[in-house]
């Protein structure tokens, strides 16, 4: 069983709900009233980060369980982590200036890029060795 990796998927899922709270802060502080989206750019920022963030983890997290399956748990998981840091990074560079953003949003894409390689790498392995 991938515990390691379980506890990076609760973790990021966590990071993920966390991110609400800058978004409602920013929207209190500008007096944004919902539904509307825009007027803030500090707002819009906050928003910028959680979408994007959701955005990612379709992305994220079936590599990061199929390389746990595949490849390794306790490396899926390290990656997860780095994968996390990116997106902290990313949240918080991007909350001063969208212009710093790409530090974390690199990090976060690596690591992103190296489970999907490995998860595609080992299904091909285990296919291969089945036929």
């Amino acid at each position: 069983m991938p515990h390691f990796t379980a506890l990076a998927t609760l973790l990021a899922v966590l990071f993920y709900a966390l991110l609400s709270v800058p978004v409602s802060q920013a929207r209190v502080k500008a007096g944004i009233k919902a539904p509307s989206m825009v007027g803030d750019p500090a707002f819009e920022r906050a928003v910028r980060v959680q979408a994007n963030t959701l955005e990612w983890l379709p992305i994220f997290l079936p590599a990061l369980w199929l390389a746990a399956i595949y490849i390794s748990d306790p490396g899926a998981a390290a990656l997860g982590v780095v994968w996390i840091a990116g997106r902290f990074l990313y949240a918080r560079d991007y909350a001063e200036a969208a212009e710093k953003r790409g530090r974390g949003f690199y990090i976060q894409a690596i690591a992103a890029a190296l489970l999907w390689v490995g998860a595609f790498v080992g299904v091909v392995k285990a296919m291969l060795h089945t036929i």
